[in-house]
């Protein structure tokens, strides 16, 4: 069982593997989709940030709100998903949105479950196949049984401001983290407090994770000691955040908990204070 990543080589050794394409554009909700019709790894099928891997938005509760956890699980079971599958999961940006479902599907309590290194990208350098040939699976039921302890929310986050109980990474940019030049959110800057570690610093040149010993030492840079049960990951919307869980769990670094709503969330409610240093 792979519960991190594969690799391309592990992937196209296994073609009973299930997989998902997560492609996913922030400046146009249809792009992803309209990419994995165009092409995509065979026997995958497409898994949208907004209708997939996100639940309804109020307006305040950020713009990648988690959904129901049945609701997933029943489009799980409409994908034909069971419960001895190996999943994988990739994307062409990044592999965060990869993330986002890997984390989703460990949160409703499928173990089975890994990110492909590297994303859309190292599978066509690999020089391996593509199609844009649509599967079909014959429907299960998928019953999901979800962990809450694997996330926080908006009040966790504000009483901690007080208590101290846990810090919160920030997976943004530096310049996003600092406020600067904020279109997306409707303010900018980052919850008081928060460290920084961008997400994209878990890769590297080739866009393919760095070794776990490589992410240990950066990850012990910016937590120092800490317990990670007192360490909260968050980002703009709650999809970058779960890439640096992934290189946390990499790095055998386990227990540390994601803020769904993150900035979009926060950053929605005026009364509540924010930082740019």
């Amino acid at each position: 069982m792979s519960n991190t990543i594969v690799s391309v080589e592990e992937l196209a050794a296994h073609p009973e593997w299930r997989v998902f394409d997560c492609t996913h554009s922030m400046s146009d909700p249809q792009a992803g989709h309209a990419a994995y019709l165009e092409s995509h790894i065979p026997n995958a099928l497409h898994a949208q940030m907004e209708t997939v891997l996100s639940g309804p938005r109020s307006g305040s509760n950020g713009r990648n709100p988690l959904p129901d956890p049945q609701v997933f699980a029943d489009w799980l079971g409409q994908a034909g998903l069971r419960s001895d599958d190996q999943v994988v999961c990739y994307d062409r940006g990044g592999n965060a949105a990869a993330a986002r479902m890997w984390w989703m599907l460990r949160w409703i309590g499928f173990e089975r479950v890994a990110v492909l290194d590297g994303g859309m990208q190292a599978w066509q350098a690999a020089g391996l196949p593509l199609t844009s040939e649509v599967p079909e699976f014959a429907p299960t039921t998928v019953s999901a049984q979800p962990d809450n302890t694997r996330f926080v929310d908006l009040e966790a986050v504000k009483a901690s401001l007080e208590s101290g109980d846990f810090v919160t990474v920030d997976a943004r940019g530096a310049e996003k983290y600092h406020g600067i030049n904020e279109t997306t959110d409707p303010r900018g800057g980052h919850i008081p407090g928060a460290l920084n570690r961008p997400f994209s610093q878990n890769t590297d040149a080739s866009g393919l994770f760095k070794s776990p010993e490589a992410l240990r030492e950066e990850w012990q840079a910016v937590l120092g000691d800490r317990p990670m049960a007192q360490v909260v990951a968050s980002c703009g919307s709650g999809v970058s955040a779960a890439h640096n869980l992934l290189s946390l769990e990499l790095a055998g670094l386990k227990g540390v908990r994601l803020y769904p709503g993150s900035w979009s969330e926060w950053s929605s409610h005026p009364d509540l204070p924010a930082e740019t240093e």
